[in-house]
């Protein structure tokens, strides 16, 4: 299952597809991917981003005028899959896109896309049973954020729930680089590691080479968003190059 990490810490990379066009987008992906991304989550815009700060805001606004859709994204998903066998490829996006696509649908074109997980940012493991119910027929592995201030019925409920790798959120809040990491993040490791034998991503706040060593220290995989996206806004003319140039120095694989 391309969700695998095969070497430590693996490398997660957020785009926020659409950002500034699509054809931008699968430039930097494959350029991600070039660079030595493991898996690669294609962000969806969404209207309303409650999870996100100002960086992925601004690039879902900008996707969004630009008439960005989830098929748009599953189409996305199908052309990297083409040139990238073994690259994890996961589908990062609120529920009210997959609602109005209708879940059955959107996760047997999913599949047909060679996805192969769904991040759904703003669905509680709670109320997941149709949605869980709809991804095992399928087979797509379901990934469920686990956050600080969750008690350990929950993140062994999350832990259950989730296939190829649960995410587990750094600190409390939106998305957004920090100049330090939260010394939440390790002791949410350590609790998720008693529940669970599935590889451990660790997400939010991550932005510079050190923090992505640190995090590797005691995770199985960092997830790196907010700082692909500024690169991407900062870049404009060059994103695919800049992105590649980036996860090289965090992979120690530079161009």
């Amino acid at each position: 299952m391309p969700l695998s990490f095969y070497k430590k810490p693996g490398l997660v990379v957020y785009v926020t597809c659409g950002d500034p066009d699509l054809a931008t987008t699968r430039a930097v992906v494959l350029a991600a991917i070039e660079a030595g991304a493991d898996v690669i989550e294609l962000g969806v815009p969404f209207s309303d981003p409650v999870a996100d700060g100002p960086v992925i805001q601004r690039a879902s606004e900008r996707a969004l005028k630009h008439g960005t859709c989830l098929a748009q994204v599953l189409t996305l998903a199908a052309e990297v899959r083409q040139h990238a066998q073994s690259t994890g490829l996961i589908v990062f996006s609120y529920l009210n896109p997959i609602l109005r696509m209708g879940m059955e649908k959107f996760c047997i074109v999913a599949r047909h896309a060679g996805v192969d997980g769904v991040l759904v940012t703003d669905l509680p493991v709670e109320e997941s049973d149709e949605y869980l119910r709809a991804m095992k027929a399928n087979d797509l592995a379901p990934v469920f954020l686990a956050a600080p201030t969750s008690p350990d019925t929950r993140l062994k409920r999350i832990a259950e729930a989730s296939r190829g790798f649960v995410y587990a959120v750094s600190r409390t809040g939106v998305t957004g680089a920090r100049q330090q990491l939260a010394s939440d993040a390790q002791k949410l490791v350590r609790r998720l590691r008693r529940v669970t034998k599935l590889p451990i991503a660790v997400g939010f706040g991550i932005s510079n080479v050190g923090q992505f060593a640190e995090v590797g220290e005691f995770a199985d995989a960092v997830v790196v968003g907010s700082a692909i996206v500024e690169t991407i806004e900062r870049n404009r003319g060059r994103e695919a190059a800049a992105v590649g140039e980036f996860v090289g120095e965090l992979t120690g694989r530079r161009p």
